[in-house]
């Protein structure tokens, strides 16, 4: 399974980005992103490249969604949990 995550753009030089994931901040490549992405962007990144800008009317679900997906997984992790594994 392949898996985009998102991130808020902060910086942009050429066709590279610096993107926030959660505090985390990492060089993504623009080179492939649907649309012109600007400062305080979000975009969807898989494998260090932005492949489609997040319409700021998507934004909240879409976080909401990588939040929830988080989430699942901590509690899985706790003492007894099964970690969604079998």
């Amino acid at each position: 399974m392949c898996l985009g995550v998102p991130g808020r753009v902060v910086e942009i030089e050429g066709t590279t980005a610096v993107v926030d994931f959660w505090g985390v901040r990492r060089k993504v490549a623009l080179d492939v992103v649907d649309e012109e992405v600007a400062v305080g962007d979000h975009v969807l990144v898989h494998v260090g490249f932005a492949i489609r800008r997040i319409a700021p009317e998507d934004l909240a679900e879409t976080l909401a969604f990588f939040e929830e997906m988080a989430t699942e997984d901590l509690e899985g992790l706790a003492p007894g949990g099964s970690g969604g594994r079998a």
